[in-house]
């Protein structure tokens, strides 16, 4: 297994690839890996001749300094996973200088509506930040494919959207969410709950598969008002948002298109402060 921190080393081994034109899968990650990265990185090396992984917690998508300085930084254990998984990965864990070219700041990008909903309006900037770590390491790694989960599925339309507007030939490829035994979504932030919060976590997903069950017999409003109910008497947690939206635009539905795909989306604060995201497919 190889561990590149630079850009220009990155590069001058990966040269003799792109000459062989050989196909590389690259999964972008802030670290603190887990089985769900994990399911992405198999996807890739089974689909791939070179997987490429960068861990690098990027600074220009955090709004909250504390939630930057609180992310785990897990480097030499996610290192270890990666070796287990399979010596044939590449790993990219630049500094920010080097990543950045010596100035950390956010380019500004134009997403549309999009940027301005759900995680856009709760944390403003944020997408700024993913479409500029995105591009820097597109550019560096040049993959054909690039592997995103499905837990974070506005960022994946975002990066849909990016790689339009910066006409990158790369194919986005959603994977499905991977979930603990509870149904808790994977997530590094995970790490930062007791276990008795993470089983006490398991209301997110218990709440959107009832949501799933009520869609098409209630209406999107009567739906967001169980919603509602179920996190006030959740002493243990705070409901920042709940949205069911349109798959394409991400638009809040009043009513439904049977024509159309729709999810539920919800923003669910737990202790210490933990801010944890889910989502599912409702038809």
């Amino acid at each position: 297994m190889l561990i590149f921190t630079t850009k220009e080393a990155l590069k001058n081994h990966l040269n003799p690839i792109y000459k062989k034109n050989k196909s590389i899968g690259f999964i972008p990650t802030m670290g603190a890996l887990h089985i769900g990265h994990i399911t992405l990185v198999k996807k890739s090396l089974s689909e791939n001749s070179v997987t490429i992984v960068s861990i690098f917690v990027n600074p220009t998508q955090f709004n909250n300094s504390s939630d930057l300085e609180n992310y785990p930084r897990t480097l030499k254990q996610d290192e270890a996973l990666l070796q287990q998984t399979s010596e044939d990965i590449i790993i990219f864990a630049p500094t920010p200088q080097n990543l950045y070219n010596g100035t950390v700041t956010s380019l500004k990008f134009d997403f549309g509506k999009i940027e301005s909903l759900m995680e856009g309006k709760f944390r403003p900037g944020h997408f700024d930040g993913v479409g500029t770590v995105l591009t820097h390491l597109f550019n560096a790694v040049n993959p054909i494919r690039a592997y995103f989960g499905e837990k974070d599925f506005q960022q994946l339309q975002i990066v849909r959207k990016l790689v339009a507007i910066k006409c990158i030939d790369i194919e986005i490829i959603g994977c499905a969410i991977y979930r603990e035994n509870n149904g808790l979504a994977y997530s590094s932030r995970n790490q930062r709950l007791s276990e008795n919060a993470k089983q006490q976590a398991s209301i997110i997903h218990k709440t959107l598969i009832k949501t799933k069950e009520m869609f098409g017999t209630n209406n999107a409003e009567q739906i967001k008002k169980f919603v509602t109910s179920v996190f006030k008497n959740e002493t243990n947690f705070d409901l920042e948002y709940f949205e069911i939206a349109d798959v394409e635009t991400l638009e809040s539905i009043k009513s439904v298109d049977h024509s159309k795909k729709y999810r539920a989306f919800i923003a669910v604060f737990a202790e210490q402060n933990v801010r944890l995201i889910d989502n599912i497919a409702l038809n």
